[in-house]
């Protein structure tokens, strides 16, 4: 719940996920976008609920993505990865 993107490993599944040739949207309305993009050269999006995802892997435990409607979020086959392990297990797919 803070604003700090000092080595951050989001990065490091953004790029993973692209090299696998996965068109990736990052979501953190905690951090500024002008510096995440002036620091990783990645834009963030500004809004989840512009389209719905295939999978939504969260990465970071803001208290706001408890808030979050996820089945709203995911296509029909859609996954939820909780990578912190801080929703609640009917919410989620797989956690890692």
């Amino acid at each position: 719940n803070c604003p700090d993107i000092r080595n951050t490993k989001v990065i490091d599944v953004y790029h993973a996920l692209r090299d696998y040739g996965v068109n990736v949207n990052i979501y953190d309305s905690w951090a500024k976008e002008d510096e995440v993009y002036r620091e990783y050269g990645v834009k963030l999006v500004s809004s989840l609920y512009q389209k719905k995802y295939d999978a939504i892997v969260l990465a970071v435990s803001h208290n706001e993505f408890k808030k979050i409607d996820l089945i709203r979020l995911k296509n029909n086959n859609g996954v939820v990865y909780d990578v912190k392990g801080f929703l609640n297990e009917n919410l989620i797919d797989k956690t890692l």
